[in-house]
């Protein structure tokens, strides 16, 4: 994709106006470029306690997902004479996981990827290796479908590998142009439902356990849903 990045410096120099930052006297402006064609714009938003601050490119993610998610594909942060301002570390992570390793992040000397900003990052793909002993890991979810973590409803079921009795799961979130069938992702098998369930939950708090008979169970987060009459237990 294309990047106008005077248009979208411009952007950023827009939100910088916009600031709130009567304590440091320093206003920030951030502008993304999404991997749809829309641009989101995000502002440092102060506190009089200081630590409760918010930095621009937290306004520009919570833009993002607000205005109906995707990845970013490249952003410019300026501070007050609009010129190029490096993200801070924490918003290096936030850049990282809602843009990715080849985001590119406007500098004074060019727009770098990513990976240049962040060297070594830890990502979703590191989720999981801590798991202690005798709990299921979740799967990763792939990075095309972190946009979508959170919605949609994984529906874990019975199914056959092999010719022995296995679980599985589904996760389904329809209307979306990409995912015509509305099934984002299919789950691999496994013995046990609480490993489905792990994975379900990764993804969404709306985990639904579907028995052979067809009868349904609730493995979610918070109380099931009225269609829902039973809580699954492992």
């Amino acid at each position: 994709m294309d990047v106008d990045w005077v248009a979208l410096r411009e952007a950023a120099v827009g939100a910088m106006h916009r600031a709130y930052a009567p304590y440091s006297r320093f206003p920030v402006g951030v502008a993304g470029l999404v991997d749809d064609g829309r641009v989101v714009v995000g502002c440092n938003v102060e506190n009089a306690s200081y630590g409760v601050g918010l930095c621009a490119e937290c306004g520009l993610v919570s833009a993002l997902h607000a205005s109906g998610g995707g990845r970013l594909v490249a952003v410019s942060c300026v501070d007050s004479a609009g010129a190029p301002l490096m993200p801070c570390g924490r918003c290096r992570q936030l850049l990282w996981e809602h843009g990715g390793p080849q985001c590119l992040v406007e500098t004074a000397t060019g727009p770098v990827p990513m990976t240049e900003l962040l060297p070594y990052a830890f990502g979703a793909d590191d989720l999981g290796r801590g798991t202690p002993s005798g709990e299921p890991a979740p799967d990763v979810v792939p990075n095309r479908l972190l946009e979508f973590v959170g919605h949609g409803a994984v529906f874990v079921h019975r199914d056959v590998a092999g010719g022995r009795p296995v679980w599985t799961a589904y996760w389904e979130r329809a209307s979306h142009a990409d995912e015509a069938s509305g099934i984002l992702q299919e789950a691999p098998t496994w013995a046990d439902a609480a490993e489905a369930v792990a994975w379900g939950r990764a993804r969404t708090s709306r985990v639904v356990v579907v028995e052979a008979d067809g009868t349904l169970s609730w493995a979610g987060v918070g109380d099931p849903p009225a269609e829902v009459a039973r809580v699954w237990r492992p």
